[in-house]
């Protein structure tokens, strides 16, 4: 049974039942291929699939039967003509922009992103020939005044990771069509869910499928979507020939995060939502950003561009690197780690983890302060949430007043053992 193609559907249905391709004995879960080859009938047979009149698998580093299930769900949650699934979300990113430029081009790019994304864009790029600008992304006047006639691709994260700060897609992208350039944009921390950049005008978006596709912890992903000319004409050649497909039994494992996403995102946004409003008023706390409250810089464009608030927080404790570990260690829900979108509640320092490499003068600019703390809301029950993450607040703010009380007592104790007893 398939669904019906005359009705309409809700993602959360056509995550379970789109895309499905059983085998004879019609299994209720997807078959697992794992083979890195096909047998053909004839030599006739095996001409024609390698000249392209027969459209069947050849190699599992081109295609595989799995992954061709996951490359269509995600095509039909996204609104995309075709998608390729590879190793890593980084894979997806070098690879949507490596293979649509070459020794000469202009490439402009936000720079609020992820430190592996700076790496490729700021040290990668430029080795090759490639002429980089790396700008304020909130600015729309940054991105008029950077895009030239020899930019070829444009690239953004939005939210920004750690930040949340936003990019406007339909401008930037109106912006970047007039000179013939290419809009890619990842999407990880909206996810297909609330964001869809196609709709706004991007080219190519990709995921780090690691995080909220998958969700649970279990395996690395990433993918790359546009329309079936773009994919065919500019990433299946270098997607055939570099080799970063994904395993057939990660598309199968991502297939199954699928199926539940919606699930937990809803429940992950909800706590979010709850969990950024306590924050924000919190004393120990200097500023909390959530896409869902109305008191995000860029409410506005949140508004117009997004369906819902998203999974993720930021948030900036007054007492900078000290409290800021001082509250992780006093955590006993969220875990201590450098992934995001997962079922369990995550709490990241990215001035020391995700951002390090980049150096302090980059995460000045970024606004990556020494307080600040990114926060992946997890699955685990809302009150129990909200709980441990207040007492590891006051925690912070406790030892900042234990703090400043020992700080006095030092300095009695000093002047006490250099001043003259009568002056004391």
């Amino acid at each position: 049974m398939t669904l019906n193609p005359d009705r309409s559907y809700a993602p959360a249905t056509r995550l379970v039942h789109d895309g499905v391709a059983r085998s004879p004995y019609g299994e209720v879960s997807e078959a697992v291929h794992l083979t890195q080859g096909f047998v053909y009938p004839s030599a006739e047979a095996a001409e024609m699939r390698f000249n392209g009149e027969d459209p069947g698998f050849i190699y599992s580093r081109y295609a595989n039967p799995t992954n061709d299930v996951f490359e269509k769900k995600m095509c039909v949650l996204e609104g995309a003509g075709a998608a390729r699934a590879v190793a890593s979300g980084m894979a997806a990113v070098a690879g949507a922009i490596l293979c649509a430029i070459k020794a000469g081009d202009h490439v402009v790019a936000a720079r609020a992103m992820f430190g592996s994304c700076h790496y490729v864009i700021s040290t990668i790029l430029p080795r090759y020939g490639v002429e980089v600008s790396i700008i304020d992304g909130v600015d729309i006047a940054s991105w008029e005044q950077a895009i030239k006639s020899s930019t070829r691709l444009v690239f953004f994260e939005t939210p920004a990771n750690p930040t949340l700060e936003m990019v406007d897609i339909a401008a930037v992208s109106r912006l970047a069509h007039a000179v013939g350039a290419i809009v890619v944009v990842d999407n990880v921390f909206a996810t297909p869910l609330y964001q869809k950049p196609l709709e706004l005008g991007a080219d190519v978006v990709v995921y780090s499928t690691t995080k909220h596709i998958d969700g649970q912890g279990r395996c690395l992903g990433g993918i790359v979507l546009g329309s079936e000319q773009w994919i065919v004409e500019n990433f299946q050649d270098y997607f055939r020939h570099t080799g970063p497909g994904m395993s057939p039994f990660t598309a199968w494992v991502m297939i199954k995060g699928l199926e539940t996403m919606p699930l937990r995102v809803a429940q992950m946004t909800r706590s979010a939502g709850v969990l950024a409003d306590m924050i924000a008023g919190h004393p120990a706390v200097s500023f909390c950003r959530y896409p869902g409250r109305a008191d995000h810089p860029q409410a506005g464009l949140i508004a117009r561009q997004m369906s819902g608030g998203s999974t993720m927080i930021a948030f900036e404790l007054k007492g900078g690197k000290e409290a800021a570990f001082k509250f992780c260690n006093s955590l006993s829900i969220p875990l201590l780690s450098n992934n995001l979108g997962d079922v369990r509640s995550i709490m990241t320092h990215p001035a020391t983890t995700t951002h390090q490499s980049i150096g302090e003068e980059a995460r000045a600019e970024l606004g990556i302060s020494d307080g600040l703390l990114r926060f992946s809301v997890g699955i685990e029950d809302t009150q129990d949430l909200l709980a441990d993450i207040n007492e590891a607040l006051d925690a912070v703010k406790n030892n900042s007043k234990d703090h400043r009380k020992e700080k006095n007592c030092v300095s009695a104790v000093s002047l006490h053992s250099v001043l003259p007893q009568s002056i004391i």
